[in-house]
């Protein structure tokens, strides 16, 4: 029987860890080699985590949620196709035996409700000893990234998966991914539910290599297995009245509840763990399609779940209370048993300072849950504005010349490169220039020291989705100072492409060192960005509108219409002073407004 172990792949030079997303494959499937197993996230990018070999998952050791360092393993596969049908489907049959009497009847009733506690969510131990499995481990989803969390597993334990089929969905900081299966086979467990965190490189899931498992093999959900029946004996049974013993041997509520479907009526994916607590508190199928989620594409992740049940529980509570209603006068006129009322209220009213959102009105509020991406942005911003010394300075720009010469040239300039030219890679340009005159824009705050850059690693902020609901990502441009303007228009183009179609790759996102956002392209005329650790400066540029403007002549001042826009430059008072960041974008407008309208492309 040969084991192979899923290790977390390293995503990126500084990712150090990985979070499971969600897994493709449950154990018992089978498995192709480079088939998806599981798609995980770290602190860069999201990505799915293929099968090294063909054969069966038989162990996960990282659930979903679970964030794990790079290099540990995360599953398990085995590649003996045959082993697995061997060990798993074994399932002998047995003689006729009399009827039994009632007696035996309560006895067989109890072993039969007992017999599922062996079969986990994961397959018994004697399974495994005889079959060849396969580790599948959390993906190196980057350098940096050492840790992923599970979103959800496409494939449940039992499940048969093919080599490099997705079997779950991971995330990290950076970005969600699937993993694919590294054998084919059967996924014979799952070490990590959804929303757990494990490092890169341990183990998520075993798999067993081979066709698949009968349907005698384990693989009942834990949520499925009955609860222990008290074993009863004769003496207790004639003592027991009709009522008394027909409970004995009804079976709980968990137990008859409504099958949850794996996959809901408009697509949803329900994860074995969410389908599980449904069961076990009594959601249906409906209810739970009902949940918001808040995984990777919407699904419903064990947070989610838990946090319905807990504001279905809190609604059933207050839906038993009574809110007094106190009538006021209205101004001016006393009234006695109002103000009586007023005085007793006031006992408990809120304190200056304090906010009881149980108070808020219902039904006048719509509660939405951050997305992953959403929680990620709001820590980062936070931890901007608590590391930064952040100043804003402002610059008007006459954009004319170049706005003239960006109209005559795009066409011919789309036609010799196959990219629109934008007036982003014209603002990157001249921001390139300017930095190399000031090189401690392109530095960072280590400690008590100051890191100055050699390269200029150049990201842009980019927005996904419609009006920008869909989050903010910013892309890397790597060495930006050695590229001319074709260059940097095709770059600019190639990472937003790759950002709105989620194929960033950990590294994409990694050594920025300057970042630009374009405020102006929604309208804006000016903003203050938030900058982006650790970098030390962030440029923003506004709409470009066209206004009259006083224009110094020959013949004296004349009014004239002229493209102007709002350059803005957020830095790190740390280590920048106003003079020095002032004159930066002094330097950015200078060159903006001179230039040579007779360039070449």
């Amino acid at each position: 029987m040969a084991k192979v172990d899923v290790i977390m792949p390293q995503m990126g030079e500084s990712v150090m860890e990985g979070t499971v997303i969600e897994w493709t494959k449950q154990i018992g499937d089978t498995v192709e080699v480079d088939e998806t197993l599981l798609e995980i996230a770290t602190d860069k990018v999201d990505s799915e985590v293929p099968s090294p070999e063909a054969g069966v998952l038989v162990e996960i050791l990282v659930e979903e949620g679970e964030t794990i360092e790079v290099g540990k393993p995360i599953a398990r596969i085995i590649t003996d196709v045959g082993t697995v049908s061997e060990s798993i489907t074994a399932n002998p049959t047995t003689d006729p035996e009399p009827a039994p009497t009632p007696s035996e009847t309560i006895d067989a009733a109890t072993a039969k409700t007992q017999q599922p506690d062996s079969q986990t969510i994961s397959a018994n131990t004697a399974s495994q000893d005889n079959m060849e499995t396969v580790d599948v481990v959390m993906p190196q989803m980057g350098e940096s990234v050492v840790e992923a969390t599970v979103i959800g597993w496409m494939k449940k334990v039992g499940d048969t998966v093919e080599e490099d089929e997705t079997i779950l969905e991971i995330s990290t900081d950076k970005v969600d991914s699937e993993v694919p299966s590294p054998a084919k086979g059967t996924l014979l467990e799952i070490r990590a539910e959804a929303d757990d965190t494990i490092e890169v490189g341990q183990i998520i899931a075993v798999i067993g290599l081979g066709d698949g498992v009968s349907n005698g093999s384990p693989t009942a959900d834990v949520s499925s297995v009955a609860p222990p029946v008290t074993q009863l004996t004769k003496e207790q049974i004639a003592a027991m009245k009709p009522e008394e013993l027909s409970a004995q041997l009804t079976p709980s509520s968990a137990v008859i509840a409504s099958e949850i479907p794996r996959e809901g009526s408009v697509g949803q994916f329900f994860s074995p763990l969410v389908r599980s607590i449904a069961k076990k508190e009594g959601v249906s199928a409906q209810e739970l399609e009902g949940i918001q989620g808040t995984g990777q594409a919407d699904r419903v992740t064990k947070k989610d779940i838990l946090n319905y049940i807990a504001d279905r529980n809190a609604g059933a509570r207050e839906s038993s209370l009574s809110t007094p209603f106190i009538s006021l006068t209205r101004p001016g006129n006393y009234d006695p048993s109002s103000a009586e009322a007023l005085s007793q209220d006031s006992k408990d009213s809120i304190q200056a300072g304090q906010l009881d959102v149980s108070r808020s009105p219902k039904g006048e509020v719509e509660i939405i849950k951050m997305d992953r991406m959403r929680k990620m942005i709001s820590e980062h911003m936070v931890r901007s504005k608590q590391t930064s010394a952040h100043v804003t300075t402002f610059a008007e720009v006459d954009v004319t010349s170049l706005a003239q010469w960006r109209n005559k040239n795009k066409q011919a300039f789309q036609q010799k490169t196959g990219v629109k030219l934008t007036f982003t890679p014209l603002f990157v340009e001249a921001i390139i220039k300017a930095m190399l005159e000031y090189p401690m824009i392109n530095s960072s705050v280590v400690g008590d020291e100051i890191h100055v850059k050699k390269d200029i690693n150049f990201g842009i902020a980019v927005a996904l989705g419609k009006g920008g609901e869909g989050g903010l990502i910013v892309p890397v441009m790597k060495k930006a100072q050695q590229m001319n303007l074709v260059g940097l228009a095709e770059e600019v183009n190639n990472v937003a492409q790759k950002a709105r179609s989620k194929k960033l790759s950990p590294d994409d996102l990694a050594g920025g060192t300057i970042t630009l956002t374009n405020y102006g392209s929604v309208g804006n005329l000016m903003g203050t960005p938030i900058i982006n650790q650790p970098q030390v400066a962030i440029i923003g540029t506004g709409a470009i509108v066209k206004r009259p403007m006083v224009m110094e002549t020959e013949q004296g001042d004349v009014i004239a219409v002229r493209h102007m826009m709002y350059l803005s430059m957020s830095y790190d008072h740390r280590i920048i002073d106003g003079a020095h960041g002032g004159a930066f974008v002094g330097r950015v407008k200078e060159i903006l407004e001179q230039l040579d309208v007779h360039r070449d492309i």
